[in-house]
C-alpha cells in the first residue's frame, strides 16, 4: 500500500510560512523558507526551475517522485491560487480537503471533506505511488488519525518568531525515529518515521 507522508520547509521554530502569508502574499514574511530551492547548481529532475545544492537535490527528488497524489487544506489551496486548476506537484493529482464548499475546484482537482475521504481519494488517484501531504492543518488531522507514515522537515535555519505553524495541537505524543539527517547549504534534511 502506498504511504502517507509530508515534506514540508519549516524554520527551526516550527513554522511554514510567515506572517502575513495568504492569497496574493505567499509565505508572508518568510520567503527564505523556500530559498534553498534555488540557491545551488544542480536541476530538480522533479520540478522544473529548481536549482538546489546536490545534496538538496538528491532529497528533494527523492521525495517528490514517489507522490502520486497531494492532498492540500483549503487555506493552503486559496493561499497558493487554486494552483491555477492544477497541482502543487507536476507529476501528481491534487484532493483538496475542506469541511465546507470550495470555489474553483478544476476537472484536474477532488474534493474531500474528511482526512479519511481525502487519503482513501489520494491512494485511489496515485495508482500505487505516495500521498504527499501540504499544509500544517492537514498534517495534523492526517496526524491525529494516525494516517501518516513518514515526516520530511526541511529545516532552514531561522527563528520566524511567528507565522502560520507547521504543526497544531495533537491529543497525544508522536514517536519518531529517524531515518536520515543531511546537511545542505541553507536547510537540513531530517527525514523521520513514525512510530506504531
Amino acid at each position: 500500500m502506498s504511504k502517507v507522508f509530508a515534506a514540508l520547509a519549516v524554520s527551526v521554530d516550527g513554522y511554514i510560512s510567515g506572517r502575513g502569508s495568504g492569497p496574493d502574499h505567499g509565505l508572508g514574511d518568510a520567503p527564505m523558507l523556500f530559498d534553498w530551492y534555488f540557491d545551488g547548481d544542480t536541476p530538480s529532475q522533479a520540478v522544473d526551475g529548481f536549482k538546489l545544492s546536490a545534496p538538496s537535490a538528491r532529497v528533494f527528488d527523492t521525495a517528490a517522485t514517489r507522490v502520486g497524489a497531494v492532498i492540500a487544506g483549503h487555506k493552503t489551496y486559496d493561499d497558493s491560487g487554486a494552483f491555477g486548476g492544477n497541482s502543487p506537484h507536476p507529476n501528481a493529482s491534487l484532493v483538496v480537503l475542506s469541511h465546507g464548499p470550495v470555489a474553483e475546484i478544476s476537472e484536474r482537482q477532488t474534493l474531500a471533506h474528511t482526512v479519511e475521504d481525502a487519503v482513501a481519494a489520494a491512494r485511489e488517484l496515485a495508482g500505487g505511488k505516495d500521498v504527499g501531504l501540504m499544509g500544517g492543518g492537514v498534517v495534523t488531522s492526517a496526524l491525529r488519525a494516525g494516517l501518516v507514515d513518514e515526516l520530511i522537515l526541511h529545516q532552514v535555519p531561522v527563528l520566524l518568531g511567528g507565522g502560520r505553524p507547521f504543526f497544531q495541537e495533537l491529543p497525544d505524543h508522536i514517536r519518531l525515529n529517524l531515518v536520515e539527517a543531511v546537511p545542505a547549504p541553507g536547510v537540513t534534511h531530517l527525514h523521520y518515521e513514525i512510530v506504531r
